[in-house]
């Protein structure tokens, strides 16, 4: 039996952060794990900017309560599921997941926690498992699964690697010049023929 595992930003919904940049007009939190492959420097960097600013977790979910879904991602997500489980694999947090995620009809969702002050301030986070993408996909092949995964991200390439197979779908181009071996596909129709090809 295959399973597919997903990313969630990049693949399904808008990058959440380069979202709240634009909110608030802070350019700085533009950067994103498809600039800086380094996640817990790239988390310290944000959390000092909303600090600093005093922006707190209920403005951020203020702000992803208005996203959507990509175009297409949520008929693509519904036509996968009626031939495999599907399970997003997302460095996101809960609290912002939740609310956006129904909006993708509740698919099964692993991401990680943020820790917050009285205030609403960001405090911290709190990963569920280091690299849990990866462990997640291994853990998943041990079970004799197939797994097919596909992100857009550095954050995503070792769950690739460790994938049956994998797949990049709307990479920047530093992702697809540094990791050539992944096919990549742009559109929703493709990568679901992909995927029924390879499984």
């Amino acid at each position: 039996m295959h399973v597919v595992c997903l990313d969630l930003e990049g693949v399904l919904i808008p990058e959440i952060w380069i979202n709240v940049a634009k909110k608030t007009g802070i350019e700085e939190l533009m950067k994103t794990t498809r600039d800086e492959p380094d996640y817990e420097k790239l988390m310290k960097y944000r959390l000092e900017i909303l600090e600093n600013s005093e922006i707190t977790i209920d403005d951020i979910q203020e702000i992803i309560r208005v996203m959507d879904p990509l175009d297409g991602a949520v008929e693509f997500l519904i036509k996968l599921q009626q031939k495999f489980p599907v399970i997003i694999l997302s460095d996101t947090f809960s609290q912002f997941s939740e609310p956006i995620i129904d909006k993708l009809h509740n698919p099964t969702l692993f991401c990680h926690t943020l820790l917050t002050s009285d205030s609403g301030i960001i405090t911290g986070w709190k990963i569920r498992l280091h690299d849990h993408k990866r462990k997640t996909v291994e853990h998943l092949k041990s079970l004799n699964f197939k797994v097919v995964a596909s992100g857009d991200s550095y954050n995503d390439i070792s769950m690739l690697e460790a994938a049956n197979f994998g797949i990049l779908f709307r990479p920047p181009n530093n992702v697809i010049d540094e990791f050539p071996q992944f096919p990549i596909f742009t559109e929703y129709d493709d990568i679901l023929s992909e995927i029924l090809a390879k499984t």
